[in-house]
C-alpha cells in the first residue's frame, strides 16, 4: 500500500462496503480521514455500525453523520473541516432495487454528488476521486470493456446515475479546473461486504438451506474485484491527480476490474466448495436491468499508477467466507 498521505481526506460513505476499507487504508497510509455517512438503511445498519466501530477504533479518524443531499449539511461539512482531498463513494447501490425505487436514485446519485461538487469548487480540493460502475457500459457487447467505449445506452437507471456522475464532474473539471477522477468498479467483493450482493446472498441462503435465484440459467458472467485491489487503486490513484488534457480539463475515468469474466456457475460452485454444502438452486430468467457480461480491461489503470487487480477468486472468496463465519457466527 502506498505510503505517501500526510494529507485530510473526506471519504463519504465510510460506513460502506468499500468506503469502510479505504478509509482504514488511508489511515494505514498515513493520513488523517474524515468519514461522512448517513447510516441510510437501504440494508442492515448494524452492519454499517460495525464498519464505523472498525474506524472509530483508530486514530486520526472522525466520523460525520451526514445527509449529503442535504445542502445545509453538505456545505457545513466543508466549512467545518478542511480537506486535501475526497473520496466520494457515498451513493445509493443496486441495479434492480433502482427499477423499484427511482428516487433514491436521483437523490442520492445525483442530488448530493452535485452538492459535493459544489462543495469542492468552493474549497479548491486538490482531487475528488469518484465511483462509477462497470453499470455505465450498459448494452455495449464488445468484451473487454475499455474507456475508450461509448457508454451512451445504459440499461438501468442507477447506470444513468454513474454515466452522468462522469459528465457532471467533467464539466467542473473543465469550467473550475477541479481535478476529477472516476473510477468504474467492477463486481466487488469481499469480507464486509453488501449484504444485497451475490457473495453474501448466496453465502446466507447455502448455509440456511435455502434456494438461490439464479438468473438467466447461470448464463452470466462477472468480472469479480476483491475489496483489496479495489483499496489499493484507489488509494493509487488518489495519490495522482489528473492533469489538464487537450479539452484543459484535469479529468480521468479508470476501470478498475481483474479482467476476468467467471461464469456465474462456476462462481457458485466455488462457493459450495467452500461452504462444504450444494446450493439449491431457483431458475429465473434474465432481469430487467442486467447483462450478461462484464469484462475490465485495466490497461490505463496499469499504465497510470503501475498497479493491476491480481487476488484469483478462489482466494479473494476464501477470505469472504471466513469472514461471515465469523461475523455471523455460522
Amino acid at each position: 500500500m502506498t505510503k505517501t498521505f500526510g494529507q485530510r481526506v473526506l471519504v463519504t460513505g465510510a460506513a460502506g462496503f468499500i468506503g469502510m476499507h479505504v478509509a482504514r487504508a488511508l489511515l494505514g497510509a498515513g493520513a488523517t480521514v474524515v468519514g461522512a455517512d448517513s447510516f441510510d438503511p437501504y440494508y442492515d445498519v448494524t452492519l454499517k455500525e460495525a464498519r464505523a466501530a472498525q474506524l472509530l477504533s483508530q486514530q486520526r479518524f472522525t466520523l460525520a453523520r451526514t445527509d449529503l443531499a442535504d445542502p445545509d449539511a453538505c456545505r457545513a461539512l466543508f466549512a467545518v473541516q478542511r480537506f486535501d482531498a475526497v473520496v466520494h463513494l457515498a451513493a445509493q447501490p443496486g441495479v434492480r432495487h433502482s427499477l423499484v425505487n427511482p428516487g433514491a436514485y436521483v437523490r442520492n446519485n445525483l442530488v448530493a454528488f452535485g452538492h459535493v461538487l459544489e462543495a469542492c469548487r468552493h474549497a479548491a480540493i486538490g482531487h475528488l476521486v469518484y465511483a462509477s460502475s462497470s453499470s455505465v457500459y450498459g448494452a455495449n457487447h464488445v468484451l473487454p470493456f475499455s474507456e475508450e467505449q461509448a457508454v451512451d445506452h445504459p440499461v438501468s437507471l442507477y447506470a444513468a446515475t454513474k454515466k452522468a456522475n462522469e459528465l457532471m464532474a467533467h464539466s467542473y473539471s473543465h469550467l473550475f479546473r477541479l481535478p476529477t477522477t472516476g473510477l468504474r468498479f467492477f463486481t466487488v467483493y469481499g469480507p464486509w461486504g453488501r449484504p444485497d450482493q451475490a457473495p453474501m446472498l448466496f453465502t446466507k441462503a447455502i448455509i440456511d438451506g435455502r434456494p438461490i435465484d439464479v438468473f438467466n440459467g447461470g448464463r452470466m458472467r462477472r468480472d469479480f474485484t476483491y475489496v483489496d485491489d479495489i483499496v489499493e487503486g484507489v488509494v493509487r490513484v488518489l495519490a495522482r491527480p489528473p492533469q489538464a488534457d487537450a479539452d484543459d480539463a484535469p479529468y480521468a475515468i479508470y476501470n478498475i476490474g481483474n479482467h476476468d469474466a467467471v461464469d456465474l456457475g462456476d462462481f457458485i460452485a466455488l462457493l459450495e466448495r467452500l461452504l462444504g454444502r450444494r446450493a439449491i438452486r431457483n431458475e429465473r430468467p434474465m432481469q430487467p436491468g442486467d447483462v450478461e457480461a462484464t469484462y475490465a480491461s485495466i490497461d490505463r489503470l496499469q499504465n497510470a499508477t503501475g498497479f493491476a487487480p491480481r487476488t484469483p477468486l478462489a482466494e479473494g472468496l476464501a477470505h469472504f467466507v471466513a469472514w461471515y463465519r465469523d461475523y455471523y457466527r455460522k
